[in-house]
């Protein structure tokens, strides 16, 4: 679902993208929108998480690897925009953002101990810094670069029962790095922006069960958040 639902984004952009560069030239929405140094929005979307996991075994056997599943989620939030100059601007994108993981340990057969669902509902921060190209009709693509921070509402990392009691344990704030890219297209009474983003934890969020030797959590050195994010802007 994940994968048709960004493919069928990507062809939007191209479609709408294309013609709008091979249409004859049309009468500018907006005109001076671009031209106000600070500028408010808000964004709708859905994202899909998963977890990079590496190992401290790195050549054993690889039946003890444990599988992720991403789930997809969605994201609400507001958008600041700073004008730096005509092609590259600064932006904050505070976010509430709703996903989930299921992660499943091929070490165990008993379901209630193979599986462990990690829910998460994170306050997502970014702050990005936008590189457009010069305006085409109706429609500007750029690209976004830049680090974000989370906090995890849902997070257990001070709970004191572990992975024996039911408990996958997660960290409560998470350091990223952002990449992504989007289309912004002038509309007639505000401007729309569907974007697509990649974003990658640079901090380990795995907090380790209090046994050195637990079959959930001893053979990973680190576990860190990778996920995709598709938004839609309104400002």
């Amino acid at each position: 679902m994940k994968k048709v639902l960004i493919l069928l984004t990507l062809i939007m952009l191209a479609q709408t993208a294309q013609a709008q560069l091979f249409s004859k030239e049309r009468i500018a929405n907006k005109e001076n929108f671009d031209k106000r140094f600070l500028t408010w929005g808000y964004f709708l979307g859905f994202n899909s998480y998963d977890f990079k996991i590496e190992y401290e075994d790195q050549f054993g056997n690889t039946n003890t690897d444990v599988i992720s599943e991403p789930q997809g989620g969605f994201n609400v939030g507001l958008i600041g925009d700073l004008r730096v100059s005509n092609y590259i601007n600064l932006r904050l994108e505070p976010g509430l953002y709703f996903t989930q993981r299921n992660l499943t340990f091929p070490n165990f057969q008993e379901a209630r101990d193979a599986r462990r669902d990690v829910k998460s509902t994170y306050i997502h921060v970014p702050l990005l810094v936008k590189f457009s190209t010069k305006r085409l009709n109706n429609i500007k693509p750029f690209v976004v670069a830049g680090v974000s921070r989370s906090i995890n509402l849902s997070s257990n990392e001070n709970n004191p029962e572990d992975n024996n009691e039911g408990q996958f344990r997660t960290t409560k704030n998470t350091n990223y790095f952002e990449l992504g890219f989007g289309i912004d297209f002038y509309l007639y009474y505000f401007k729309f922006t569907p974007s697509i983003r990649g974003v990658f934890a640079t901090s380990d969020e795995l907090v380790p069960d209090d046994d050195p030797n637990s079959l959930w959590t001893s053979n990973i050195s680190q576990m860190s958040t990778r996920g995709i994010f598709v938004n839609f802007t309104f400002q």
